[in-house]
């Protein structure tokens, strides 16, 4: 579906169908921006191997902390590439906790570098690397560029006219929308109640949104145990 059929098909079933219209275009792309968004998180939805802006980071001398592309949100798996040809070694996702208790000094040391940290947007190097070293990644992302309506004008400029998840989600999209468009207070269309039936069909579907702590869980990739502690 394209952008412009998703937004006559949320007119119709908002039952927004005349002009002036209770919600606008605009109003409803960043609702069908917010939905994709949401459901490439949720669902996991654009695994990512190949494009060398989101895949590959060329490493610098004296630097140690390097940018994730902005549509990064969680690696499944890196390597080193070496500058020098050198075979391909692979890289360690953990902690700064875990690097405290098994590598103490761990900032000082000068072993190769073996081991990285994610944060939230960037990626810290552990250890020593060559000038030219490649960090390559393979991960899940969300949409490169937003959906936008082409303005009017001709030629128009070019832009994402349809959601980049598969086109089976994308009548799912609608329920976010819905969503967002029935539980603006002090309007005349707010209704609560649909707007939750609606969330929680988008929920249903593409699965619940992960917590920051459950984010940050998955940017580390050690055993994580229930620890029983006994009276």
């Amino acid at each position: 579906m394209t952008l412009q059929d998703l937004i006559r098909r949320f007119r119709v079933l908002s039952n927004d169908k005349l002009q002036p219209y209770f919600w606008a275009d605009a109003d409803v792309v960043d609702w069908l921006n917010d939905a994709e968004q949401q459901a490439a998180v949720r669902g996991r939805l654009l695994r990512e191997d190949a494009n060398p802006a989101v895949c590959r980071i060329t490493l610098a001398g004296g630097q140690a902390v390097y940018p994730l592309h902005a549509a990064v949100f969680e690696i499944i798996s890196l390597h080193l590439q070496p500058a020098n040809g050198d075979r391909p070694r692979p890289l360690k996702l953990v902690s700064r906790e875990w690097l405290d208790a098994e590598m103490p000094g761990w900032r000082e040391r000068a072993d190769p570098t073996c081991f990285v940290i994610q944060d939230d947007t960037s990626l810290r190097v552990v250890g020593t690397i060559e000038v030219g070293d490649v960090i390559v990644l393979e991960c899940y992302r969300t949409p490169l560029e937003p959906m936008a309506l082409p303005p009017a004008g001709s030629p128009p400029p070019v832009v994402r006219g349809s959601p980049e998840i598969h086109k089976t989600h994308h009548e799912h999209l609608l329920l976010w929308a819905l969503h967002k468009a029935f539980s603006i207070p002090d309007t005349e269309a707010f209704d609560p109640a649909r707007s939750d039936r609606a969330e929680a069909g988008f929920t249903a579907y593409f699965g619940p949104m992960p917590d920051s702590d459950l984010r940050r869980i998955t940017r580390e990739d050690v055993p994580h145990h229930n620890v029983l502690i006994l009276p």
